[in-house]
């Protein structure tokens, strides 16, 4: 009778002591993926209001209600809106990329690169250049993709020779060789035609600026197919961080999931090289700032990334307008140049909070 009596008390007075724990992290995730979400609505309206001329936020959404009827309305709408777009869709993709990279090679400097999916989409670029002269962005898009892909495939396979399969250590060696032997032939290309670099150099350095918004459409497709499959990967990345052995104990098929975790980088890196050229320090960065708020939980973890890194990438181009005017700086020189001093200032407090 006195157990009956306690086990009511305990109903009605609400859920276990444990439960209420949890609830307040699982709350305060929440706000603040929300408060990420809400800066980044405000970063995309800077971002289509800011430039060598600056237009009101009013005029913007006259802009977006009644089309091209003014100067103004067509800066918006044929210059911003795409480049605002396309900086949301890359950031996205590359925070997710480097989240996948840092977990699946278990290094917390990896990037998105050490696959060699930038080299590869670089060095496809260089020989559609060299044999068919394109300036044409869409046609790039084809070439980068599948470089990008022949590139993971490459790494993937010499990884996987051996026993063990493609572990951490093996794909990071295999990444390395892969994207040095590319970054070899690249130079030797460029060095020999110059017209070649020429036209390359622009896209080689990383921007969003002057690119239609079709160009969005051939490479969504890809994105939101890598973010869907980096999603669904959140439960066994989890297990894996644990350790290959633990990961097996618990249920987890470890080469299924690096092999699914690699096709989900190149669908990410490779569509978002394609679309704006290689950018740097994003896939590395914007995962550890996603842990400062989440930690280590993979189910959290990527879609922070997803919003932080479309934040950080938009401020470097809005940054980029803003240092140089009437020109502009491109994005990816921002985001090196930014991006360095923040990321060094982290691992620095990483390494005093671990003494």
């Amino acid at each position: 009778m006195a157990s009956s009596t306690t086990r009511a008390t305990a109903t009605v007075a609400g859920p276990p002591a444990r439960e209420r724990r949890l609830a307040g992290p699982l709350a305060a995730r929440l706000l603040g993926l929300l408060a990420a979400g809400a800066l980044l609505a405000l970063v995309m309206v800077a971002s289509v209001a800011v430039g060598a001329k600056a237009i009101p936020p009013g005029e913007v959404l006259h802009a977006l209600v009644h089309g091209r009827d003014s100067v103004d309305s067509t800066v918006v709408l044929d210059l911003r809106l795409p480049r605002t777009l396309l900086a949301v869709a890359v950031g996205a993709a590359l925070g997710l990329a480097g989240v996948l990279m840092q977990a699946l090679t278990r290094n917390p400097l990896a990037d998105p690169g050490l696959l060699g999916v930038n080299m590869g989409a670089s060095a496809a670029v260089v020989a559609a250049i060299a044999l068919w002269r394109s300036t044409d962005p869409t046609f790039f898009v084809w070439f980068a993709f599948l470089g990008a892909g022949a590139a993971a495939a490459l790494v993937h396979l010499l990884a996987s020779r051996g026993r063990g399969g493609p572990g951490p250590v093996r794909l990071a060696l295999a990444g390395t060789a892969v994207s040095a032997v590319l970054g070899a032939l690249i130079s030797v290309v460029t060095l020999l035609r110059p017209d070649v670099f020429d036209q390359f150099r622009f896209w080689g350095v990383g921007s969003v600026a002057g690119l239609p918004l079709s160009l969005l459409g051939d490479v969504l497709p890809f994105l939101t197919a890598g973010a869907l499959l980096s999603l669904c990967l959140a439960g066994p990345l989890n297990a894996l961080a644990l350790g290959d052995d633990t990961a097996r104990s618990l249920g987890t098929r470890v080469r299924r999931t690096r092999v699914l975790g690699m096709l989900a980088v190149t669908l990410l890196c490779g569509a978002a090289t394609a679309a704006v050229g290689p950018i740097a320090f994003i896939g590395l960065a914007v995962p550890h700032l996603a842990r400062t708020v989440t930690g280590p939980d993979h189910r959290w973890l990527l879609p922070y990334a997803m919003v932080l890194g479309a934040v950080l990438l938009l401020c470097s181009d809005i940054l980029g307008r803003v240092v140089a005017r009437p020109g502009e700086v491109q994005a990816g020189i921002v985001t090196a140049f930014a991006g360095a001093p923040v990321f060094i200032a982290l691992v620095r407090r990483r390494r005093i909070a671990e003494l």
